[in-house]
């Protein structure tokens, strides 16, 4: 897979899954804009990591995606480079409710949670785009994004019913501006099951994250817990000139989760 002189734009990629597709992009030797929210001191630790295995420029940029000045203000951090080659939303938020409370969620937090996992990704392909398309003409291949959704927006599962919701109409976002965008950008989703990175802790607990880690492990016919350098890797796939005559693909990387009906 070569990377050699991708300019890159990766939305919450402070630490997780954003911070492991940097360092796989970063051995590469790619130009890399790292966005966080609110983890200013992850994400200074994320680019000098990024610099360490031989990023060719690391940027950092606060901001949150939800707003649409920060992701122009994001993009605008990869406009001295003329182009772009990809772009990674990879920012997300969630909150977690059983699904049969439904007195959990408010109007609020539906807003909030489809303003950042939908709203977000489409507003920074409209900040991205014209770069997008200077990286095409300039490689003679297409530019690449890719969404990362959920299995829980095929499934109807996952933290809660808003989030589940958000990650559906991302999937459909993602079939849309796959036609509109090509022949110059490319358009593709990544469906992940289950991820051992500090979200399930942040928003759960220690004791209640490692009691989902096992449980998953006991389910999922791989009998693995998927890490975040197992899915940046596929990001990485999909970001790069191996995956160049795939658009509008929803990709699901889960462990066999989703087979568990049917046995």
């Amino acid at each position: 897979m070569s990377k050699d002189g991708l300019c890159v734009v990766i939305t919450g990629s402070a630490s997780g899954l954003g911070a492991a597709t940097a360092a796989i992009l970063a051995k590469g030797g790619a130009r890399i804009v790292i966005n966080y929210s609110s983890s200013q001191k992850e994400a200074e630790a994320t680019a000098e990591h990024c610099r360490s295995l031989g990023a060719a420029e690391v940027v950092v940029v606060q901001g949150d995606v939800a707003k649409d000045e920060d992701c122009r203000k994001i993009v605008a951090a990869a406009a001295p480079w003329g182009r772009l080659d990809a772009l990674v939303n990879n920012a997300g938020t969630t909150k977690h409710v059983p699904h049969d409370d439904l007195d959990g969620l408010s109007a609020e937090d539906f807003q909030r949670i489809y303003a950042v996992n939908t709203v977000g990704p489409y507003q920074m392909v409209r900040a991205a785009r014209s770069l997008l398309e200077a990286g095409a003409k300039l490689s003679g291949m297409s530019s690449a994004v890719v969404n990362v959704s959920s299995m829980a927006g095929l499934t109807g599962a996952g933290s809660s019913v808003a989030y589940a919701a958000s990650k559906g109409a991302l999937n459909s976002i993602t079939l849309s501006l796959a036609r509109a965008l090509a022949p110059l950008i490319r358009v593709n989703t990544i469906c992940p099951g289950y991820i051992d990175t500090p979200w399930f802790t942040k928003g759960r607990g220690a004791e209640a994250a490692a009691k989902v880690r096992e449980a998953v492990i006991a389910k999922v016919p791989l009998r693995v817990a998927s890490t975040a350098e197992d899915i940046a890797g596929l990001i990485c796939f999909l970001a790069t000139s191996p995956s160049s005559n795939m658009t509008g693909e929803l990709v699901r990387m889960d462990a066999g989760m989703h087979l568990q009906s049917t046995r």
